[in-house]
């Protein structure tokens, strides 16, 4: 998945938080609402400006960075 094409970081929009490209919804936004328990469904119903693949995007995207965080702890090691 091509993450760069569905979420970008702009300084002038929410501060430069990673979010959804065209909206005002960040990474953090959508990753909150699942993890509070919201399903998918719901999500894209509260916001039908987002697809499921952007959610997904949305979790690739933490996942990257998950991963360079682990990379960047074990090389300080």
């Amino acid at each position: 998945m091509d993450i760069q094409s569905r979420i970008t970081i702009n300084p002038a929009v929410r501060f430069g938080k990673p979010c959804v490209r065209g909206t005002r919804l960040t990474v953090g936004d959508v990753l909150g609402s699942l993890a509070s328990g919201m399903s998918e469904a719901e999500l894209l119903e509260d916001f039908p400006q987002l697809s499921h693949d952007e959610v997904l995007a949305c979790l690739a995207y933490a996942a990257d960075r998950e991963r360079c965080l682990v990379t960047l702890s074990s090389s300080v090691a």
